[in-house]
């Protein structure tokens, strides 16, 4: 491994940070939020004589678990993958953030589980260039041509926000399977895909340019799309020459099979929920031939019901959609791991959390009776709750069995904080017991 003062690599140009010149895994102790390993970008120029990458890797290499950012390459020659160049898919980066570096996050390699962030390339891509990225985050990214990816295969990804100053914003002549791009915009062509083939992906989004979010590559190879959302894409859902086959978009392609036009049906498009509701058009519509791997970028099955939907995430059941979104939001797994897992031992599992509407980070944010009150001839009986949940409520004279509780209210409109209702009909002097559920 090369010395942090500014290392060279065996065919590089660019001096480098740190270079791991042989098979070898460098690995942090505390994380990518801790654990960062800077370049030297030129002050006036950026990019130039004295400019220093952050990390070469050779063949078999690993770096695992750090933030690189400030690299910058040479501006004509080694011009690529300022974060990280690597030389080739067998070397490997994986829980790494790639973040604010010049001509490119990262050229070549295999990406795990890494988000890139922030980059910039001026010909090329500013995110990855000839890279195979898995369950990565591609956000905010600029380049000439490939915004978020150039030349790449992107398996589970999520590209957002990343602009192609030409073409392509989020990705230029690469391979996508069940990604989500949204938000992406090129100046010209393509503001989310140019010359792709896409898979199970969902196209859509704010982002915008002057000729459709998908467009064909300029040899005149057509982007392929199969299985796909592309809707509500403000520059059109697809110009040029594209081949789309049972995906979902309008207006309705005059070529291809199995396409449909009625909308998709998110979860929330504003909220950025692009799960599906159970009334979606998309579900079981897909073809199975074209969806590659056992599972949706959420980690549940890929295929429910014996076809394919078409988009990304596949249809879990009724509500599924919402809560999974929902997982998310508080940064838990969504793979079904933490469904039924109590994160702050509150008693509630997680699936309960999300029906009372609580926080299931926060021990205190619970469905919870209080202590009633009498006032000689009613009883108050109040629980903390919220205010966008319908409740209802029970009581028994004891505890002896679930058959005790009679149902003495219903559709009670909750109330920020705690709700309240007065039970009119409690005996004086008898035992009460009161139980209280969502709607």
């Amino acid at each position: 491994m090369g010395m942090p003062g500014g290392a060279p690599s065996p065919i590089m140009m660019t001096s480098n940070r740190v270079a791991v010149t042989k098979p070898l895994t460098v690995r942090s102790v505390n994380g990518p939020e801790v654990t960062l390993i800077q370049g030297y970008q030129v002050p006036g120029e950026i990019n130039g004589d004295g400019a220093v990458r952050c990390v070469y890797l050779a063949d078999g290499a690993v770096l695992s678990g750090f933030t690189l950012t400030n690299g910058a390459t040479l501006a004509v020659f080694d011009c690529g993958g300022g974060g990280v160049w690597c030389e080739s898919t067998n070397a490997l980066v994986t829980h790494c953030i790639v973040t604010a570096n010049s001509l490119g996050g990262a050229e070549g390699g295999t990406l795990n589980h890494c988000i890139l962030t922030g980059n910039w390339g001026y010909g090329g891509s500013g995110g990855a260039s000839g890279s195979v990225l898995n369950y990565c985050a591609l956000t905010g990214n600029g380049g000439g041509s490939g915004g978020g990816a150039y030349g790449c295969l992107l398996n589970y990804c999520t590209l957002m926000g990343n602009r192609g100053c030409d073409y392509g914003g989020g990705a230029m002549n690469s391979a996508l399977n069940h990604c989500v791009l949204t938000g992406n915009e090129a100046c010209e062509f393509g503001s989310a895909a140019l010359g792709c083939t896409l898979n199970n992906c969902t196209i859509t989004g704010k982002g915008g340019g002057a000729y459709g979010a998908v467009w064909h590559d300029f040899w005149g190879n057509p982007s392929i799309l199969n299985n796909c959302i592309v809707y509500f894409n403000p520059s059109g859902n697809y110009a040029g020459i594209v081949s789309l086959n049972h995906c979902c978009t309008w207006p309705l392609p005059t070529s291809g099979v199995g396409n449909i036009t009625n909308e998709p049906a998110f979860v929330d498009l504003e909220g950025g929920n692009l799960r599906l509701q159970a009334s979606s058009p998309c579900i079981n519509a897909g073809n199975n031939a074209y969806a590659s791997g056992a599972t949706d970028p959420d980690g549940r099955p890929r295929v429910v019901g014996g076809a394919v939907d078409i988009g990304a995430y596949e249809y879990q059941g009724p509500e599924m959609g919402a809560f999974i979104g929902w997982l998310e939001q508080y940064g838990l797994p969504t793979d079904g791991s933490a469904d039924f897992t109590d994160n702050d031992t509150d008693t509630l599992n997680n699936w309960q959390e999300w029906r009372c509407g609580t926080i299931p980070t926060n021990a205190f944010s619970v469905l919870r009776l209080l202590t009633p009150v009498s006032d000689g001839t009613n009883l108050t009986v109040t629980w903390e709750g919220v205010a966008n949940r319908s409740y209802f409520l029970e009581s028994g004279p004891d505890l002896s069995s679930a058959s005790a509780f009679v149902r003495i209210a219903t559709n009670i409109s909750g109330q920020a904080s705690t709700t309240s209702f007065v039970d009119t009909n409690a005996v004086a002097a008898s035992p009460r017991f009161y139980r209280v559920g969502v709607e």
